[in-house]
């Protein structure tokens, strides 16, 4: 019988045929975990886990992220906690300004072809785009799969993304990504895989990928899945990784639902607070004040992100009244910058630029807004308190978009600022 990508990578880790729906016993490849939920998982791994089973260091990646370097004494220790336990089983550990897990995870090759890997952060569902089922869990079945080498999980129905066309001069897959979550909705995937494929795919290289893999939990979805082609054949072999076992989906195989999206139609959008299904066009938004600019984070703060914002603001600076924040992905990616022209246009134009990690994106430290403030970032979400103060307001879009409305002060296109400057 025909099957779905996801149904064939967790039969070969269950060791049998499961199909949607199922309940499975399943073998990870790898489990990771950040200092937001790492120390938890290693006391109930110390206390209420205990002797359970060895811990197999080979098999965690631990990486300091959410609060990098430590903004305080709690944070410190917590911090020094997972050294302590990397250094006991020979976990690989990624310290304070190596960047962010999404980030590092693909670019340091640990996510492949046909792997399972958990983590304790949602956004694990980002290495779909290198065809790797790459799921969030909680600090307890993290501590339990780090125990055991094996997890639970409900095999999920499949929801296919089909994609055509490609996306016009200044629109970006964070547009393209954003008008998928309008017609999806927030929870219109709920536990599915998120099968992205179509000629449009082919479109997008492969940081666009990561962005359109990284928010499909803002759909809901379990994980997202993307094929192996040439770009993402390219991508593996630049860090000297044969995929393991390319997988995808039998013809015929069931769906839940197909869900169409002309890359040629999108245009740039913003996602308005408090909800990332308030999506508008940039254009249709009346000069709506902002006082708080990022760009950064798993969603888009690699190289290709700060070359975009970077070109934006080439020759020009942000609006006295806006803070500009801009992270690096992870070292590499800052290195990178640095060696180009990139961060230097960058602090010319006004920007702050901060040591990589999530940085202002989780509102543990580094950049939270006031009460009042309006911001607008290239992250994820836009709840209330996202960024760390509930009295503040979030618009989610582009590097693009963050750039130009840095410029301008308010929300705007880069084409606007553009035409602005030549008019």
């Amino acid at each position: 019988m025909a099957q779905t990508a996801v149904e064939k990578i967790l039969a070969a880790h269950a060791g049998r045929p499961v199909r949607a729906g199922d309940l499975a016993i399943v073998d990870v490849d790898l489990v990771m975990a950040t200092d937001g939920n790492a120390p938890l998982a290693i006391r109930l791994l110390r206390h209420e886990l205990a002797g359970v089973g060895a811990v197999d260091g080979s098999k965690i990646v631990l990486v300091i992220d959410h609060c990098a370097p430590a903004p305080n004494e709690g944070a410190a220790n917590l911090q020094r906690s997972m050294r302590a336990f990397a250094d006991e089983t020979g976990a690989l550990l990624y310290d304070a300004g190596e960047g962010i897990s999404h980030v590092l995870l693909p670019e340091q090759g640990h996510a492949r072809p046909g792997l399972l890997i958990v983590g304790s952060d949602s956004h694990t569902v980002t290495y779909g785009a290198v065809n790797c089922l790459g799921t969030g869990m909680g600090s307890t079945d993290v501590a339990v799969a780090m125990a055991t080498g094996r997890t639970w999980v409900r095999v999920p129905e499949t929801i296919r993304v089909e994609l055509t066309g490609s996306l016009p001069d200044g629109v970006t897959a964070k547009d393209a990504t954003l008008a998928l979550v309008g017609m999806i909705g927030v929870d219109g995937a709920t536990y599915a895989c998120l099968e992205v494929e179509g000629e449009g795919l082919r479109s997008l290289d492969m940081d666009a990928r990561f962005t359109l893999a990284n928010m499909s939990i803002e759909m809901g979805a379990k994980c997202a899945l993307m094929p192996v082609d040439d770009i993402c054949a390219d991508y593996l072999s630049e860090r000297s990784l044969e995929p393991v076992e390319p997988v995808w989906s039998d013809p015929g195989c069931e769906y839940q639902r197909v869900v169409e999206l002309d890359l040629s139609a999108v245009r740039p959008l913003v996602a308005c607070p408090h909800d990332l299904t308030e999506i508008a066009a940039v254009d249709e938004l009346e000069h709506q004040r902002i006082d708080f600019a990022f760009v950064g984070t798993c969603t888009n703060g690699r190289l290709s992100d700060l070359e975009r914002a970077a070109a934006v603001l080439a020759g020009r600076r942000v609006a006295p009244h806006v803070r500009l924040v801009v992270t690096p992905g992870s070292r590499t990616v800052y290195s990178e910058a640095l060696r180009g022209d990139v961060i230097a246009t960058l602090v010319d134009a006004g920007a702050i630029v901060t040591p990589p990690g999530c940085g202002p994106c989780v509102g543990t430290h580094m950049g939270i807004p006031g009460d009042g403030d309006i911001v607008i970032t290239t992250a994820n979400r836009n709840f209330r308190g996202r960024m760390g103060n509930r009295n503040a307001s979030i618009f989610v879009g582009s590097p693009e978009t963050v750039a130009a409305s840095a410029i301008a002060g308010y929300v705007t296109s880069a084409a606007e600022v553009a035409l602005e400057v030549t008019v």
